[in-house]
Parts: C-alpha cells; structure tokens; sequence
C-alpha cells in the first residue's frame, strides 16, 4: 500500500508490524480526520490538499517520528547514522521551514526547488553483524543523496550544519577545469553533506543554466565506481547557482550572502569561499565576504590561491590585510601541489614506520634531494611571468616539501602542532647564499619553439643547496631542482644515506662507490612508487653485487583511482584539517629564506643560464652538485 499526496507517493509496507510506520499511526497520532483519506487505484490511499495544508494537518508527523528515534536510539549501543540524521535534518528544514517554497517563486530563473523527505533503510554500522535495523523509506522526489563522510557537520541532536561553498572567479580557467570537477568528485563519493549548495561567482552576465552548461562538461564519475553518475551529476548541477557580481564587490557579496541565506534556511550554517582571482583583486575581494558575506550561524573559511605575495613587503601587506577581517584559523592558503599523494604520505613514513625514524638525521643521512622537473606539456600559469619559478614553485611547495620532511616530530597530528613544527624548521633554514643558487631561462631552437621569456630574466629553472642550522641537520644539503620545459616529467624526493663505515665488500663495488649507496626514492611522477636501493649478491658462484631498488609501485599494489590533489585539499579545509596550507608565520619564513636571491635578481646581478628547451637544465646545476659533494640524479 502507499499513500499519495498531490502526485507525491508515500510507500509503505504492508508486512511491516504494527509498531512501525503504518496507516493507522497517520490517520490517528496527526489527528487528520477520515473523510482526510480516499482510496485510489492500484490499493493506494490519497490525501488531498496542498503542501501548505498537508504541513498544517501532518505537524505531529515530526514529533512522532523524532520521538520514536529518540526512543530507539537509547536502546542502541551506538550513536546515530546518517540515514537519522537525514530524517531529523530533512524533517526540520522541509516540513516546517517553507524558505524553500518562497526561493522557487521569487527565483529569477525560473529555479524549481524540489523538497525531499528521505528515511532511507539502511543497515547500522557496527562491530556486530547482526545489529541491524531496517527502516522505512518515505520519498518525496529526487534521487539519493551521497551521505557525507565527514563529522565536521554534525551539530547538537544529530542534525547536519548546512554548507555553502562560494566559488569566486567561477567563470575562470581554474574554477572551470579544476575546482568544480574536485567538488563533483566529492559530492559524488559522498564527502559532501547532503544540504550542500555551490555558488559561482562573477562579473559576467550569466544565468544559473549557463553556469551549468559551461561546468558540465568538465564533471567525470570515478572510473572504480560509476553507479548512478548521471543521476548524481543532475542533482550536483541543480545544486549549482549563479550570482553576477558586477564591478561593485560589497554590493555583489551582499546578493551572495542572501542567496546562501535562502538556501541555509534557520539551521546552522557553514561557508566557505574559494578565491580564484587575480593578485591585485585579491584584497577587495576577501573584504567585500568579511564584511558582507559571512555566517553568523556557523564557521567561515576562506581558501587563497599562490602566489602569496611578489615579495617579503607584498606578502607582508597581504597577510595584514587578511589578518584584519579573518582570524587565522579561517584563513587557507592553497598550493595544489601539496595536495599530492607523496606529500600527504610524508608523515606517516617518518612517523608509523620504525625502520626510518631512528635513521632520521645527520648521523646516516648524507644528502637530501627534491626535485621537481615539468616537461613541455606543462605550462606555466599565466602569473608565471614576473613572478618566476621560485615565487611559484619554490616558495611554498619546494619549502613545504623540505619542512615536512625535516621537521621534527610533532605533539600530535592536530594540524597546528604540525604548523608549529613546520614554522620551526623553516626558521632554522640558512638564507640562501647567491653562490649556492644557480639559475636559468629555457630557449626555444627552432621556429615551433618560442622564446617566452627571452625579454625578461624570469627564471623557469631554479637549483640551490640549502642547510638547516638545528642538531638533527646540521651539515646536511638539501639539494633543490625545480625547472621548466625539461626532457621529463619527474617530482620525487630522493634521500641518500652515507656509505657503510669500513665497508667490508668496498673492493667488490668497484670505483663509483656513490652508485652503492642506500637510497630512499620517494615518487610521484612518472609511477608514483616508494622504492628503497640496496646492495646485493647476484645469484650464481663467485661474488657480484648489485644495488637494485626495492620496488612498491602503487598502480600494481593499489587498485583505486588516485583522486585528484584539489579533492584531497578541499576535503581538508571542509574537515578543518588546516596542516598543509601555510600559516601566516610560516609565509614569512619561507620569505625570509629566498629574500637575498630574490633581491640580486632585481638588481640584475644573477643572470639566467640559458639552457635548451626539452633539454637536462643549466650545465651550471652539475656543476652545483658536485660543490656540495652529491653525485647527480639522472633524468
């Protein structure tokens, strides 16, 4: 039998006991009179009446039904499931707040908002098989809903916080090929919560279609698991609205911020707004949402695209700015680079693997290496220009890499203690010498090549030896080589150990005795693998040896598609989980570190290398290495 409001069908179970959900708990327990019901074809029961009415003469059905969970939820050893808190969230927010019904008349769009009533029956999680409860399911149109993966929603009663999250500079390359497809990703796995709302945000004219139009086709389910992606991709898109903004950014943030109200109705409420403006909007912007645009209902977040700042006075000036409309804590400044696989694994090879830690230091380390070459496939953003590869790259993912990996151990891993450490160790960094930094500018050879920076001493190669005065370090280089238009693709982290002292197979190895180093081998690209060299006998008689490397190579291990780095990044700051974006401090040390080089480049008295493009980078580089005693890492 179901019931069936104005089109709108209410299965229900016949088989179910009379404790459960049934026709007579409606008829009586609401106090809707008989004459309220009418049978209809096919054994259904309809109820007549508009939405307004319907809310009017079922307004016990949410006291019934929260009731009833909240009886069976002191009867359960464990706490409440998302298939709950769906029921009290949809409940609450559909039933008796009706914001959602003004926003689809008074849309300028023509935007239909369909109102959804979900107790979907799911079984509960728990340590015992059986402990299980199926439940009713009650539709009141669309499809199912991702449940979401994260705590940071749940508010007093099991309820979810809404989420608004604002992308400004919708219409830009960014938004377009990168953070609306990392949002769909997580919506579609599930990270999302249900009552999540998208807002882009721009100058143009657009409509809430156009924005649709222009997004979807940039949207891709995962390849290990594409159940219902169309489905789930027109839910994502009719959740996705459009504001034009205009030239006047308060008066434009004051429009998004009703909006988001429309959509948040009176429960409590999150945002977070994704800046991906140029530079010199930057400040206006972030402003206009403090002063016009955020929640009092719940947390604001900010995200902040690199480069954070041309220099130490230009960042400073940034920082203040920012630090004077946000506290820190709301304040995310995001490399996309650090939200790789490699990066996020560094803490828990340091720190969950015995066999490393002990070995984590001056005493068997020789050399560290990081390394970061891009092919000619890549190109370089289009503030790439005037900024350069170390205020690019350099600044916050190259330092970040070195912080992560040298730090010291951290109290816990709540992300402050992490930044703590982080901002430790770069302030422990040796400044950067002019003569410990070699620099260089591609050329192109013939007329397919262009010369893009031919007319400028941008560099788009950078390499340098740094040293961290701290016990742990003290001694030890840290080589870095960053470049553009290379032969390869390659980002890795190479850490050498030092040769075994009075090596008793010395004469076995013959004269390159670097080539039997032990060497850990941390990639990212191309194969993303952790790989560990060490020295062995070939098989057969006599005695051989061979350094070959210990190979876990994760597309033959892992069988899952590696999300993109944006998924991991915004996935973080919806978590509040802030240990891979810089800090205010740490911004400053980094500055502080590459300020020297930066200021003899200025004065123009470090010239580039010219090195060819598609080619190894600048002879001078081998040279560097050899300096500081490190043998060279083949490309």
């Amino acid at each position: 039998m179901s019931m069936s409001f104005s089109g709108v069908s209410l299965p229900s179970s016949a088989s179910r006991p009379p404790s459960d959900l049934c026709f007579t708990a409606y008829q009586f327990s609401f106090g809707a009179p008989a004459n309220f019901f009418h049978s209809g074809p096919g054994g259904r029961v309809v109820l007549h009446g508009g939405p307004h009415h319907f809310c009017r003469k079922f307004c016990g059905l949410k006291r019934w039904i929260l009731e009833n969970l909240h009886s069976q939820h002191h009867k359960r050893k464990i706490g409440p499931t998302n298939e709950y808190k769906s029921i009290k969230n949809e409940v609450k927010d559909h039933l008796t707040d009706h914001s959602y019904s003004t926003l689809s008349h008074e849309d300028s769009n023509d935007r239909t908002t369909k109102i959804t009533l979900q107790l979907e029956e799911s079984s509960l999680p728990s340590s015992k098989p059986h402990d299980s409860v199926t439940g009713p399911t009650t539709s009141l149109e669309s499809p199912s809903i991702p449940q979401t993966h994260s705590s940071e929603f749940l508010i007093e009663g099991g309820a979810e916080a809404s989420l608004c999250i604002a992308v400004i500079g919708a219409t830009g390359e960014l938004a377009r090929g990168k953070i609306f497809p990392a949002l769909f990703a997580l919506y579609y796995s599930g990270f999302l919560p249900e009552n999540v709302s998208i807002f882009g945000y721009s100058r143009k004219d657009m409509t809430d279609e156009d924005l649709r139009s222009m997004i979807a086709s940039t949207l891709t389910c995962r390849i290990d698991h594409q159940e219902n992606c169309g489905n789930k991709m027109d839910v994502f898109l009719s959740r996705t609205h459009y504001i034009n903004g205009g030239y006047d950014n308060r008066e434009g943030m004051s429009k998004l911020n009703v909006l988001m109200q429309q959509f948040e109705g009176k429960s409590e409420a999150n945002r977070i707004f994704y800046l991906s403006v140029p530079q010199e909007a930057l400040i206006n912007v972030a402003c206009s949402i403090a002063d016009n645009a955020q929640t009092l209902k719940g947390w604001n977040r900010v995200i902040v695209e690199k480069p954070f700042g041309f220099d130490v006075l230009s960042s400073h000036r940034l920082t203040q700015s920012l630090l004077s409309k946000f506290e820190e804590k709301q304040i995310y400044r995001i490399d996309h680079l650090l939200g790789r696989n490699l990066i996020e694994n560094l803490t828990v090879l340091r720190f969950a693997n015995l066999v490393f830690e002990p070995l984590w230091s001056r005493t068997y380390i020789r050399n560290v290496q990081v390394i970061l070459s891009e092919d000619l496939g890549v190109q370089a953003g289009k503030y790439f220009d005037g900024y350069g590869i170390i205020r690019d790259v350099v600044h916050s993912h190259i330092l970040q890499t070195i912080a992560l990996l040298a730090m010291e151990p951290p109290i816990s891993l709540n992300g402050e203690d992490i930044r703590n450490e982080k901002a430790k160790l770069l302030r422990s960094v040796r400044k950067l010498e002019p003569s410990d930094v070699i620099l260089g500018q591609y050329k192109g050879s013939t007329k397919d090549e262009v010369d893009v920076y031919t007319n400028s001493l941008t560099p788009t190669y950078f390499a340098a030896a740094l040293y961290i005065d701290n016990a742990r370090w003290d001694g030890v280089p840290f080589l870095i080589k960053a470049g553009m238009g290379l032969i390869q693709h390659r980002v890795e982290i190479r850490i050498q150990f030092r040769h075994v002292p009075g090596n008793l197979y010395r004469e076995r190895m013959g004269h390159n005795i670097d080539r039997a180093t032990n060497e850990l081998i941390l990639r990212d690209t191309p194969d993303e693998a952790i790989l560990v060299r060490v020295n062995n006998k070939i098989p057969g008689l006599g005695l051989q040896l061979d350094s070959p490397e210990l190979n876990l190579l994760y597309k033959d291990k892992y069988n899952v598609e590696v999300p993109d780095s944006y998924e991991h990044l915004l996935l973080d700051v919806i978590d509040g989980d802030n240990h891979l974006f810089l800090r205010s401090d740490e911004l400053a040390a980094a500055w502080n570190i590459l300020t020297p080089v930066l200021n003899e480049i200025d004065k123009k008295n470090i010239a580039p290398e010219l090195y060819q493009l598609g080619g190894r980078g600048p002879v001078g580089a081998y040279y560097l290495w050899a300096k500081h005693g490190v043998p060279w890492a083949e490309d």
